[in-house]
């Protein structure tokens, strides 16, 4: 039985969208397949690995062949796809538990497993909140804060980013409790609050899938769940259960030792210096004195790398140590012509904020050297 026939690439494309969370290796077979299901003219392809659903859907014209679904391995189907010319003509058939996909004359037959058997998330219904906004806008705040998540922390809260519907303003908030990153825009649409923790891997997986456009993305929070619709796609998360930092406690508002400093001309030095530095401790020296920014690393070798940078500085000397890679991460991910930096004292967090960006906010603890 004929399951549907188009060019490969609009196959390929609906299926790289929910591939990327696929597990390579599961305990669970069925997860390591993406669900394709043929109805109502649509073809819907859905994967899941029980905490994050990707789906998404393309329109298949008037063709009447009668709904049915299946599933089958997704790396498989993806490499035979992407190996086969562009613009070919692919079809895919059922037969016998078995997907056969037809292209020219190469032939292809994939196991199945019953679609019956694929763990979907159930639709939760009506959402508590929904937000709609530029999908560019949504994108744009997940990157400048996402690079701050914790990996396999222990405090499991700190493993994902917070998000924060409040009023006319939406928030993203990042820490692995070392550094914390924090970036806000306004909705132009009024909202009760609303904040949920959203898993390391959906934000991931957004960064991924959003498009740099101004195309809308609907989210819809629910009480256990986050739904994002965008482009035929739409990704359900759950969400970490457990109370996010205070924020607001941990960024300085009354810093007065601060300077301005070129972006380019900072990552730069930092990136040279970046290659003396200690390979398991990541430390770097700043001594700030008037005018002068300078920059040391050293490695176990007895090795350093030496760096100095005009600013324009009239405070108290400093000698603060930083972890270089927190402060290549956010270098590297805003894009801002200048950053400022302000200080407290040698023990106190360094404040990083953009010039053209009030919403943001970077604070990263300092480290004895």
């Amino acid at each position: 039985m004929k399951l549907v026939q188009l060019e490969r690439d609009a196959l390929l494309k609906p299926l790289q969208a929910v591939t990327g969370i696929v597990e390579k290796r599961h305990t669970l077979p069925i997860l390591s397949n993406v669900m394709i299901e043929r109805k109502q003219g649509r073809l819907l392809m859905v994967a899941t690995d029980l905490e994050i659903q990707v789906a998404s859907s393309t329109e298949l014209g008037k063709e009447t062949a009668e709904d049915t679904s299946l599933t089958v391995s997704a790396r498989k189907l993806q490499d035979i796809l992407r190996s086969l010319p562009e613009t070919t003509e692919t079809t895919l058939d059922v037969q016998n538990n078995r997907l056969q996909v037809r292209s020219g004359k190469s032939r292809f037959n994939l196991q199945t497993l019953p679609a019956a058997d694929f763990p979907a998330m159930s639709d939760p219904g009506a959402g508590q909140a929904t937000v709609v906004m530029p999908q560019k806008a949504l994108r744009g705040l997940l990157l400048l804060v996402q690079y701050a998540m914790a990996q396999q922390d222990i405090r499991y809260y700190l493993n994902g980013l917070l998000l924060l519907v409040d009023g006319e303003q939406i928030r993203v908030v990042a820490t692995d409790g070392h550094r914390l990153s924090y970036a806000a825009r306004p909705l132009g649409q009024h909202q009760d609050k609303r904040e949920v923790i959203l898993p390391r891997k959906a934000v991931l997986e957004l960064g991924r899938l959003l498009a740099d456009s101004d195309d809308s993305v609907t989210i819809e929070i629910f009480a256990s769940l986050v739904r994002f619709s965008f482009a035929g796609v739409v990704l359900t998360t759950k969400i970490i259960d457990g109370k996010f930092p205070d924020y607001t406690r941990v960024v300085p508002a009354n810093y007065q030792r601060r300077f301005s400093i070129k972006r380019s001309e900072l990552l730069q030095s930092l990136q040279r210096a970046a290659i003396l530095s200690n390979e398991k401790f990541r430390g770097v020296r700043w001594m700030i004195g008037t005018n002068s920014l300078k920059i040391s690393c050293t490695n176990n070798e007895q090795e350093e790398a030496q760096e100095e940078l005009e600013v324009t500085y009239a405070g108290e000397a400093l000698d603060i140590g930083f972890n270089i890679t927190y402060l290549l991460d956010v270098l590297n991910n805003v894009h801002s012509e200048t950053v400022e930096c302000a200080f407290g004292d040698s023990n106190s967090s360094m404040l990083i904020t953009l010039p053209d960006n009030h919403d943001f906010r970077y604070v990263v603890m300092p480290m004895r050297i």
